[in-house]
């Protein structure tokens, strides 16, 4: 038989493979079929109008999206990128399972694959076009050549340079798509200064020449908060403490706990019992991968902890704290010899898993279930409607001389944008967004324009006085199967009054009166 075809002769594959098609099947009908999540659209912006970073996020993803641009638009392109880091995650864990495992790596790696899957956190998070998933592989691979690095250097001073420096490279990736990349190179540094005979690792030079490579990739951000008063930086602060600390003591418990649940309950299960074991687990050679791989999960969990009993912390700021024990609960459920054990504890995480992968692809591509009981989740509307909504604003604006098009929020001006394929759409909000950056008073001064507000972020009085005079609007409602998901409103108006230059980011614009724009003074 084809040495190709040799990773799928695994009981572990026999065992699982319904389950794992199942999942792919989830995934690529969503990949396909699905209008992009409102972050999606706006990260797909940030691509059509490249720069060295963005205020809410670093730019990686959208430097990627801007290449793939050149295939068109379409959601198979939006999504084409998660595929490639999906199979590039993919080759790095196998390649892991044979550094831990050895022979045993074929099994471990569908067990890998098997609990990855299963995770509502790791199906979704590396299924939408958002940063998550170039940050989860870079941050494995990174992980990985650390791992290599000092293993190699402990037993052979002076070996290992070019896992180090690769290290340093796709950390610097990894820093690229998001700022909780740290807790890599955090977790690393703890690993040397906890360990006497790793400390002297720390003497070594190259890792000082690792360190300014690592600073050389991530200088665009730098270069862009030298030229945007550090307001990216400032905005994560802002988000931790912008509304005051006050300590809530309950709130780590919820934190953790939403964290095991969409982590999913075996997962998090099987990560209680190897904290109990310290981290040791069958491998098949000494290495310090399970120490980099606990510091990791440790230092993050704790601090986004921490965080939540003053401030907002949200599961999935916590996404790297579990890809690297993935080859380590493969111990739960794999004996050499007995091969596969509690099969039925794996079971319920796969069926666990493909219930709650279902669900949420019916929610983002049929209809959002919610709104059956009367519960009103403007996000999952947000979905929906936007070629009805394009074609009126297209007719609204056919009048109108070189029109701007406006909305009240960055989701819908990202969708609007997506759905006409034009990346001069501009949200005006009183939230501080990627938009306030692109606004060029003395292009937008004076110009027609077409608003778009909905339910969720009305048109306010406020938005109206920055014309000149405007039409009465016109209404328009979306709905799914008989049931409404929200109500949009289309104003024409004459003579936009743009303001001095930086206008949305000085204290006096006149749509600063709430930080979200989902209410009008």
């Amino acid at each position: 038989m084809s040495k190709r075809w040799v990773l799928f002769q695994s009981p572990v594959w026999r065992w699982g493979r319904w389950f794992v098609l199942g999942f792919l099947a989830l995934r690529i009908g969503f990949w396909l079929t699905a209008f992009p999540n409102p972050d999606e659209a706006y990260y797909w912006l940030w691509g059509q109008r490249p720069g060295f970073s963005y205020y809410d996020h670093p730019p990686f993803h959208a430097w990627v999206q801007g290449l793939f641009s050149v295939f068109g638009r379409s959601a198979l392109v939006l999504r084409l990128p998660n595929l490639i880091s999906s199979g590039i995650l993919g080759i790095s864990f196998y390649r892991i399972c044979r550094y831990l495992y050895g022979e045993q790596a074929r099994d471990r790696f569908w067990l890998v694959v098997l609990l990855g899957l299963s995770s509502p956190l790791f199906f979704w998070y590396l299924g939408l076009a958002w940063h998550d998933h170039w940050l989860v592989t870079f941050a494995v691979i990174s992980s990985f050549l650390l791992v290599r690095y000092v293993d190699e250097a402990i037993e052979n001073p002076g070996g290992g340079s070019r896992d180090l420096y690769g290290a340093a490279l796709f950390l610097g990736l990894a820093g690229l798509c998001k700022y909780n990349a740290l807790f890599v190179g955090l977790g690393f540094f703890a690993l040397l200064v906890t360990d006497k005979n790793r400390r002297q690792l720390l003497r070594d030079r190259r890792l000082y020449l690792a360190l300014g490579l690592l600073l050389l990739v991530l200088s665009p951000i730098l270069i862009w908060n030298i030229q945007h008063d550090f307001f990216s930086f400032r905005f994560y602060r802002d988000r931790t403490a912008g509304g005051g600390l006050s300590l809530n003591l309950l709130q780590p418990v919820v934190f953790l706990a939403l964290c095991g649940l969409i982590l999913g309950p075996i997962q998090s299960w099987s990560i209680g019992h190897l904290l109990r074991k310290q981290g040791q687990t069958n491998l098949t050679r000494t290495s310090c991968y399970p120490a980099l791989a606990l510091w990791i999960f440790g230092l993050s969990t704790a601090a986004f902890t921490a965080l939540s009993t003053v401030s907002v912390a949200l599961f999935y700021w916590n996404i790297l704290a579990y890809p690297l024990l993935l080859p380590l609960l493969s111990d739960r459920f794999y004996r050499q010899g007995a091969k596969l054990v509690r099969t039925g504890q794996l079971a319920i995480a796969q069926g666990l898993g493909l219930f709650a992968a279902t669900a949420l692809v019916g929610y983002y591509t049929v209809i959002p279930f919610s709104t059956f009981l009367g519960a009103v989740d403007p996000d999952g509307a947000a979905l929906f409607g936007w070629p009805q909504i394009a074609q009126e604003v297209t007719a609204q604006a056919q009048t109108l001389e070189d029109p701007l098009l406006l909305t009240t929020d960055y989701r819908s001006a990202s969708a609007l944008a997506y759905q006409l394929n034009n990346p001069s759409v501009l949200a005006i909000s009183g939230r501080l967004d990627q938009f306030d950056f692109w606004y060029d008073a003395a292009a937008l001064d004076g110009r027609d324009a077409v608003l778009v507000g909905e339910t969720w972020h009305p048109i306010c009085p406020t938005h109206l006085t920055m014309f000149d005079r405007v039409d009465q609007p016109k209404t328009l409602e979306v709905q799914r199967f008989g049931q409404p998901l929200q109500t949009y409103q289309i104003v024409r108006g004459y003579g936009f009054r743009a303001g001095p230059a930086g206008y949305p980011l000085r204290p006096d614009y006149p749509l600063a009166f709430t930080g979200n724009g989902e209410q009008c003074e």
